[in-house]
């Protein structure tokens, strides 16, 4: 290390204010996604490790999530068979090759007034020059389930 460095101080802050940085719930996510990324460095987990992960983290949501996200799962499983179940940053999640295409977000994760379904960029959702990759769930009626499959399908064709 060169003298200079040793006599550094570090930058003072220019704006009074600390900074509030990640909340607790974003910490935990991470700190949740770190332990996916172990576990799957150790060895590929297969699909029902992946499923069995994805039913402990959606047992426990608090209702109405639960509901939500276990009808969520099952029209996933049935309009998109090729999809692994699998979690990231600790919400239930289906992959194609490794690579998740779409996942459920409850509403209780960062303390929001919705739940979320939505969508990455491996989905094959685009539409012009602009497309939704994630819809607010307050609830699932038949039009949207309906909707979700249709979605599901065109995501992963």
């Amino acid at each position: 290390m060169s003298p200079r460095k040793d006599t550094q101080k570090p930058a003072k802050r220019t704006t009074g204010k600390a900074s509030k940085g990640f909340t607790d719930e974003e910490r935990a996510a991470m700190k949740e996604r770190a332990q996916e990324l172990k576990a799957g460095a150790r060895g590929k987990k297969d699909k029902a490790d992946g499923e069995g992960d994805v039913l402990a983290k959606i047992a426990a949501m608090q209702e109405p999530d639960r509901a939500m996200a276990e009808r969520l799962h099952a029209i996933v499983k049935s309009s998109a068979p090729t999809l692994s179940p699998r979690t990231w940053y600790g919400m239930p999640a289906y992959a194609k090759d490794g690579k998740v295409v779409c996942h459920f977000q409850s509403a209780q994760k960062f303390k929001t007034r919705y739940a979320t379904f939505g969508f990455s960029d491996k989905a094959n959702l685009d539409e012009g020059a602009m497309w939704p990759v994630a819809f607010a769930l307050k609830e699932l009626t038949a039009t949207e389930e309906a909707r979700i499959v249709a979605l599901v399908k065109k995501a992963v064709s």
